[in-house]
Order: structure tokens, then C-alpha cells, then sequence
């Protein structure tokens, strides 16, 4: 598989997220249709460096980067809409940062941006990165380096927009 790059199109694929009426697929058409999105991807929720930087500084700078156009900001990550829910509620994202589960990580895997995890007892995860998406079409790709955390901070999807 190909990883994602500048100017392509958004793979078809689906999200879960945990609704007032339970688990709902979404669409990633229908998700990045007519809008701009910054989705960023985290190995797991609740995992250290995504717990205690990646997701709080999208929920901490949400206000500036919608400021710059931005009509959502979306964590994706590989695990299930239960967990997602409850590591938003733990993070306070509600109105900030949507959560989106890619529990088999399919759609992660569409975008050419898995990696195995196995050696850690995580199977297969996403890489941490983020994606500037306008109406579906990518663009910006920041993929992180193993074991870094830099291009996919809120702080530097900031100066991208």
C-alpha cells in the first residue's frame, strides 16, 4: 500500500463514533465532504505520549486552528468507539475534537499509514501523524519518525494553515 500523499483524494472507508444511540458508522465522504478537516492519528488511546501531548494540545489550541478556517479537528486512532468515547470524556474534547474509531484498522490502512505494533502487544496501529484535509482532498501529510513527536503536534499543523 501507498502512503497518502499531497493531493490525493481521501480513500473510501468508514469511522465509528459512540452516539446518544450507540455505535454509528460515518463515512469518510460524508465526514470530509464540504469542509476542512485536520485529522491526526495516534498509536493508541491512553498510551503515553498521545495521552499526555498529542490529543491535549489539539483540545488546548482547538480555538486557533478552527480560528484559521479549520471546520473540524478529528483524532483517529486504532482502537474501539467505547474506548474512544471514554478517552475524549477523559480529555474534555467534547466541542473541540471529534473521536474516531478504526477498530480493524481499515481505514488506517487505506491511507498506507499502519505499522505493527505486535512486539508490544498491539497488533496493528496507526502511525502518529495528522492530514489537512479540504473537502477531501489532502492538503498536508505529517508523518512522525519512530519514537518522535514533532509534524503532527497541533503546534505545527498551526503554522501549516
Amino acid at each position: 500500500m501507498v502512503m497518502i500523499k499531497v493531493g490525493d483524494k481521501m480513500p473510501a472507508g468508514t469511522f465509528t463514533q459512540i452516539t446518544k444511540d450507540g455505535p454509528q458508522k460515518i463515512s469518510a465522504e460524508d465526514f470530509f465532504k464540504g469542509r476542512k478537516v485536520v485529522l491526526f492519528s495516534v498509536p493508541g488511546a491512553f498510551t503515553p505520549t498521545c495521552d499526555a501531548k498529542h490529543l491535549p494540545g489539539f483540545v488546548e489550541k482547538a480555538g486557533d486552528i478552527k480560528g484559521k478556517g479549520v471546520d473540524a479537528i478529528a483524532c483517529m486512532a486504532v482502537n474501539d468507539a467505547f474506548v474512544m468515547k471514554a478517552w475524549g470524556k477523559s480529555q474534555n474534547t467534547d466541542g473541540k475534537v471529534e473521536m474516531l474509531a478504526d477498530g480493524n484498522a481499515e481505514y488506517t490502512k487505506a491511507l498506507g499509514l499502519d505499522m505493527d505494533a505486535t512486539g508490544f502487544g498491539m497488533g496493528i496501529r496507526g502511525q502518529r501523524f495528522s492530514l489537512v484535509v479540504d473537502n477531501g482532498v489532502v492538503k498536508q501529510v505529517n508523518v512522525e519518525q519512530k519514537g518522535e513527536f514533532k509534524v503532527s503536534s497541533a503546534d505545527f499543523v498551526l503554522t501549516q494553515l
